[in-house]
């Protein structure tokens, strides 16, 4: 009987790894990238793009194993948000290049799939089989869709420290515009002056607030969808639209903090460093809504580790 020397799991592992050191060496080309200009830009953003393909035939291989979408526990979810976080950092350097987005993103990326490689225990790792419960098509729509909100939304709020590093001697006057698209600069007149217009270049800070808002302003809309998914499949698997579980009560905290950061854009012209603090809460926030609920082993949607079975 044939042994086999390279199983399934040796596969997703290796695929893993040469993901984590594309990302590795990605991120010292990020910050030479802040100093040295297009060309080490240029290579950060080709190893994570390299990266981005070995995660998507990591999942891909793990869905092919498990016949389920790859994102039934820890491990398969933490590589997804590091693959829609390292995928939300090409959108940008594609339609808007900044040399600060490279090296505020890339350690996002490469730390969630490190934790997920080296951090989570064995258990947390193995394919297994789906619940009943998880067993609907609702998986993919709401679990994914969950997962893109928090990539792009801690994607949205790294850019927003960004904004609190980035010419600190300077103030920042951009404002986004209602759809989160574009930006604009409002016309300074001294007294007995004729207004005139002319173009204006924006800030390293001015340019990542409007990134940052754009991309919150995604992350938002998803995120509004994955709840409302969510709560229509929690009624046909639980018989209930809401039950306040601790996953429940934090992404409603969640809504609500961004909530917060786009009404105080639009409706009371916060922006600049005063908004990027709210965001920079609301990046902490996803963090305890996503890891910490998850790994302390409480409620429905826990995957269980410090305090849980």
């Amino acid at each position: 009987m044939p042994i086999a020397l390279f199983t399934p799991t040796d596969l997703i592992a290796a695929l893993g790894l040469a993901a984590l050191l594309l990302l590795l060496t990605a991120l010292p080309a990020a910050f030479w990238g802040l100093m040295a200009g297009d060309r080490f830009q240029r290579l950060s953003t080709a190893l994570v793009a390299g990266a981005n393909l070995f995660l998507a035939a990591l999942l891909l291989r793990r869905w092919m194993d498990t016949g389920h979408f790859p994102v039934s526990n820890l491990y398969e979810s933490l590589c997804f948000l590091s693959w829609c976080a390292s995928f939300t950092q090409l959108v940008l350097m594609r339609t808007s290049p900044h040399a600060w987005v490279p090296a505020l993103t890339t350690p996002l990326a490469m730390g969630t799939l490190a934790f997920a490689s080296f951090a989570l225990p064995p258990s947390l790792q193995a394919a297994n089989s789906l619940v009943p419960a998880l067993r609907s098509s609702w998986l993919v729509m709401h679990v994914s869709v969950i997962m893109a909100s928090y990539g792009a939304l801690l994607v949205g709020s790294a850019l927003a420290v960004g904004v609190l590093l980035a010419n600190r001697d300077q103030t920042v006057a951009i404002r986004g515009s209602s759809i989160g698209s574009g930006g604009f600069r409002a016309p300074t007149m001294a007294m007995g002056e004729n207004l005139t217009l002319c173009s204006e270049t924006f800030s390293q800070a001015e340019r990542l607030d409007n990134l940052s808002y754009r991309t919150i302003t995604v992350g938002f809309l998803l995120l509004s969808i994955g709840i409302i998914s969510g709560a229509v499949w929690a009624n046909e698997a639980w018989g209930s639209w809401w039950s306040w579980d601790p996953k429940e009560t934090w992404a409603l905290i969640c809504w609500l903090v961004y909530a917060a950061y786009l009404h105080t854009r639009l409706n009371r012209g916060w922006h600049g460093r005063r908004s990027a603090l709210l965001a920079a809460c609301g990046f902490v926030v996803v963090v305890i809504c996503y890891i910490g609920v998850n790994l302390l082993g409480v409620g429905l949607h826990s995957y269980g580790w410090f305090l849980g079975s």
